[in-house]
């Protein structure tokens, strides 16, 4: 499966010794075009040595700042808190959790039975100890997940990372006899994909050697794995180009409705799925940027662009359903379940056992409707007892045997609830609700609209004291993403409330263009040569919380991670006359050289490949390595990032922080030793991660 950037944990998710050849660069670039290649060299004793002089710089300012350790142990508080609700999910008899807290710093992966679930307090069962294991091993390891073999789900192949990476070392487990399997599947480490076909056969994709990986560092080739096989001499099913993104496989193990797929995805946005029987594989006749997923007799169809078929023409953003069985022999007869409207999207959808929920944003704001097949078409009901306000998620318990789904809603100020639900048989029922982290006496949450500078209006919702004064000095901090169709949505955060809003700030979150707000034309219409449409609308957002009086220059922060890093990055360049802080998380900032930098590739159909001059032309106009001039007028900017990410490179934030202090500009730059994309392999990590970046904006901004 293909990691990508996630917007608010910013894992969006080895190479673990991946290393950059300072002295041989890429064609891209030279020593004399970029002076600061060697900072590439993620473990270089050079990299590494610069690396510690400036974290340093950075805790000397900030972690001895008045307040921080106070502001570090609420946050590393929050983090740990066991009141958190603990999501599960349910595999044969039992409801699986993975949970960190202050005793459990790296994790636990534990289970429980539904009848201890409703409790207040229930009582779990530890199947993995992640920080025992690795004071045993004395690895620093980080939970990647496991699948499990249904219908008993005894047999699980476990995926763990080394301090947070994306790549993984996987390792057969028994979940009957808490413990690993003697002689099982183990797989070294590597960015992997693999998944049960039986108790002795998985599908795998890994790094098999040369060739077999794409340039986006992603399994270019499938196999089937016997168990006792060498894993070279697994049966090779099907391989892809060495310039796709990735090829996956994988078993549908529905009783009744067994079938093998294999994925191929030569972009990030457009894939190709193969059914494999009787040793053949069939495509099917779908869209390449159609998102496809099969359930028992159904075929869904999530589209992103137009689709033509027959007489009839679907709009881009709808999702279709029609049987596999009839796709397969060339029906195209569709039942259309949803329509997008211009301020509505899909948000998501969840089959169960004899219903489809679908999840629907309109003016970003949540709705969910219960779609039942029958014999004239779907029936459409409202999912009864839910808020008018909030973001709702519903996810089915177990689809293939009950309609039981679970209802989780949230907004800025209100506690997240968990409830359960069974369609058709009432209201959700709460089951678990967080505490309240912070002080929201007085908090109201309000929706705005900007104007962007081609007239596009901007939505973005403010949270904010209802008395707030608007006279230009409240401390202002502007969260922003806009890339990769995700959409920021309302949502309950302890950290934000107890370290921004209940001190007095507000606290500011932009839906520009990028995102999948209002579908995929919103995405689209800042991809590649449009990129800078998403920039515009920011800088729109942030004009109009300046014409409203909830701030002005001096008062405005601004925050992002990730695919955000690189919205940063281009405010700080483009737009440096509207703030006063930027807090730099994360980022893509050399535009010119990330294609080449681990998972990098993979984004080329989001940004462009610099390495066609045609696209380097508008490329260039974005990339903010690039762009940083001596004589620029800068905000002043805190740059973090991980020595352990192997999804965006951290070469990207040390060049932008060493050009910049090359230019005599005032910085501050942290890098985790650990931590992956994320930032932080633990929440301690995390809390001092965050409360370095707090402190840097109150201290700017007030």
């Amino acid at each position: 499966m293909v990691s990508f950037l996630f917007a608010l944990s910013f894992a969006l998710p080895a190479f673990a010794e991946s290393h950059v050849d300072a002295s041989a660069p890429a064609p891209a670039a030279s020593a004399a075009e970029d002076p600061y290649l060697w900072l590439e060299d993620v473990g270089g004793d050079k990299s590494l040595e610069w690396v510690r002089a400036r974290n340093a710089t950075s805790e000397g300012e900030l972690a001895k700042a008045t307040g921080f350790g106070t502001l570090e142990g609420r946050l590393l508080s929050i983090l740990d808190s066991d009141a958190k609700i603990p999501y599960v999910g349910k595999m044969g008899k039992y409801y699986y959790n993975f949970w960190k807290d202050g005793q459990h710093r790296r994790g636990i992966w534990r289970r429980t039975s539904w009848a201890e679930y409703q409790k207040p307090e229930p009582a779990w069962e530890v199947v993995l100890d992640l920080d025992a294991l690795g004071a045993t091993e004395k690895e620093s390891w980080v939970w990647g997940g496991a699948s499990c073999l249904a219908p008993s789900y005894q047999r699980c192949l476990v995926s763990l990372s080394r301090g947070g990476a994306d790549a993984v070392v996987v390792r057969e487990f028994d979940t009957k006899a808490m413990a690993f399997v003697a002689g099982g599947f183990t797989l070294p480490e590597a960015k992997t994909d693999v998944s049960w076909i039986d108790l002795d056969t998985v599908w795998v994709g890994t790094d098999f050697g040369p060739g077999s990986m794409t340039t986006s560092g992603y399994p270019r080739e499938v196999r089937r794995w016997k168990r006792g096989a060498a894993l070279a001499t697994a049966e090779k099913v099907y391989a892809g180009e060495e310039s796709d993104v990735s090829v996956s496989g994988w078993h549908e193990d529905t009783k009744g409705f067994e079938r093998d797929w294999v994925d191929q995805s030569p972009t990030f946005w457009t894939s190709k799925r193969f059914l494999v029987r009787d040793g053949a594989l069939t495509k099917l006749d779908k869209p390449d940027d159609a998102i496809a997923r099969t359930f028992r007799e159904w075929l869904y169809l999530e589209l992103r662009s137009d689709w033509t078929t027959g007489d009839r023409t679907w709009k881009a953003g709808s999702l279709l359903a029609i049987r596999l069985d009839a796709f397969l022999t060339g029906s195209r007869g569709f039942d259309l379940l949803f329509e997008p409207g211009p301020r509505t999207s899909l948000a998501g959808y969840s089959p169960t056992r004899h219903h489809v929920v679908v999840q629907v944003l309109d003016n970003v704001r949540s709705r969910v409707d219960v779609l039942t097949p029958g014999k004239t078409g779907w029936t459409h009901e409202p999912l009864a007892g839910l808020p008018d306000l909030g973001t709702v998620n519903v996810s089915a318990v177990d689809p293939e045997k009950t309609d039981e789904v679970f209802v989780t809603v949230t907004n800025y100020v209100t506690p997240t609830t968990l409830s359960w639900a069974r369609i058709g048989k009432g209201a959700p029922t709460p089951l678990k609700q967080l505490p309240a982290y912070f002080d929201a006496a007085g908090l109201v949450v309000s929706q705005h609209e900007a104007t962007s500078k081609d007239g596009t209006k901007v939505p973005y919702f403010q949270v904010s004291k209802g008395d707030l004064a608007l006279d230009g000095d409240n401390p202002t901090l502007l969260y922003g993403y806009g890339g990769f169709e995700v959409s920021l949505v309302p949502g309950y955060s302890g950290s934000v409330g107890a370290a921004w809003l209940e001190p007095g700030g507000v606290y500011v979150v932009a839906n520009i263009r990028g995102g999948g707000e209002f579908g995929p034309s919103w995405h689209q219409a800042a991809l590649k040569a449009n990129r800078n449409k998403a920039y515009e609308d920011f800088a729109a957002v942030a004009g109009d919380l300046v014409a409203r009086k909830v701030t002005d220059k001096d008062h405005l922060g601004i925050q992002g991670g990730s695919n955000g890093g690189l919205l940063m990055g281009n405010m700080l360049t483009t737009y440096p006359e509207l703030f006063e802080a930027v807090v730099c998380q994360v980022p893509l900032l050399d535009m010119r050289r990330y294609n080449q930098l681990l998972a990098g590739a993979s984004w080329m159909g989001e940004y462009g490949n610099p390495d066609i001059p045609e696209e380097w032309a508008f490329i260039e106009q974005y990339s903010p390595y690039h762009n940083l001039r001596a004589d620029g007028a800068y905000p002043r900017v805190l740059f973090t990032t991980s020595t352990r990410d192997d999804r965006v490179h951290p070469g990207h934030a040390r060049k932008m922080a060493a050009r910049m202090l090359e230019q005599g500009h005032d910085l501050l730059y942290y890098e985790n030793i650990e931590g992956g994309h994320g930032g932080a392999a633990d929440n301690k990590q995390a809390a001092h991660m965050w409360a370095l970046s707090y402190t840097f904006l109150w201290n700017e901004l007030q």
